[in-house]
């Protein structure tokens, strides 16, 4: 089966909503036509992002966008189950049945106003997931035309396993970062690798610009020096760093600044040289490579 083609970059739609910028229908606008014209035309979504709330936005801006459907693809994930007044949850958990599966792929469809998305992630996994239940909610939303992928999200390689020996996984989307390597490291992306599934990862740019701590200041130090030698922005400099790596992470970057929207394909750009790949990645651990 071939994948479904995703932009090098992906947008993260979570902070566009009221979890980050509250834009209202005509900023949303302008935020996808920023992303069109930067040739960024993959959009993550996640059910529960805005308390349940930000696919309806989307949607309706996607409407009177009037931007081609065809054009994009759409990605998003169901599963966790909030404490919300949107739902009637005693405690936040996580729900892989097969009608939960299906209602909540149909929910989103209705949110976004689109007939199929072009992946569904399960967000996080769960004790209690079973692989042949999960495997035929897959199949009969791809029989239906309301998904066309399938992956995962934060699953281990062996929960990852799980799931395969009912139902191929093509994406898995993890936490990875120039500060937050543990995928590289534990077998995560060479997992991936193995069995022909792509990462994308999330929190691209990790702690960097949000801790004001001795690893963010080498980091930024080093990486303000690259930054001058490839001609391009810091945070574009440590997406470069991630695209470098051979298992072919998709970064989704969560920015509603038009202007960092602008910059970020730039990293695709950029033939990050062997040594300050692992010059960056030294200057974060603090260590030499063993």
């Amino acid at each position: 089966m071939n994948k479904t083609p995703f932009s090098k970059i992906i947008a993260g739609t979570m902070t566009w909503g009221i979890w980050g910028k509250d834009c209202n229908t005509k900023q949303m606008i302008e935020l996808m036509n920023c992303c069109l014209e930067n040739n960024i035309t993959t959009f993550d979504h996640a059910d529960i992002y805005g308390d349940y709330t930000t696919e309806t936005a989307f949607g309706e801006a996607l409407r009177d966008s009037k931007i081609d459907r065809n054009k994009i693809q759409l990605i998003s994930k169901c599963g966790i189950q909030m404490l919300s007044e949107k739902r009637k949850n005693a405690v936040k958990h996580y729900d892989y049945s097969k009608s939960y599966i299906i209602w909540s792929v149909e929910q989103s469809l209705k949110n976004l106003q689109t007939d199929y998305l072009d992946l569904l992630l399960l967000h996080r996994p769960s004790p209690l997931m079973k692989a042949d239940e999960i495997a035929e909610a897959i199949e009969k939303l791809k029989n239906d035309g309301k998904i066309l992928d399938f992956g995962v999200s934060n699953f281990t390689p062996l929960q990852t396993d799980l799931i395969e020996t009912k139902t191929k996984i093509n994406y898995n989307q993890v936490k990875f970062s120039i500060t937050h390597f543990d995928a590289m490291l534990d077998g995560s992306l060479s997992h991936m690798q193995a069995h022909d599934i792509t990462p994308m990862c999330w929190s691209p740019l990790g702690s960097v610009f949000k801790n004001d701590d001795e690893k963010s200041h080498r980091i930024k130090k080093i990486a303000a020096n690259f930054s001058l030698k490839y001609d391009v922005p810091v945070d574009v400099i440590l997406l470069a760093w991630i695209l470098k790596h051979p298992s072919g992470i998709l970064p989704v970057c969560g920015t509603a600044d038009p202007s960092r929207i602008a910059n970020l394909m730039k990293a695709a750009r950029v033939e990050m040289e062997l040594q300050d790949w692992f010059v960056l990645w030294t200057e974060s651990s603090g260590v030499p490579v063993p």
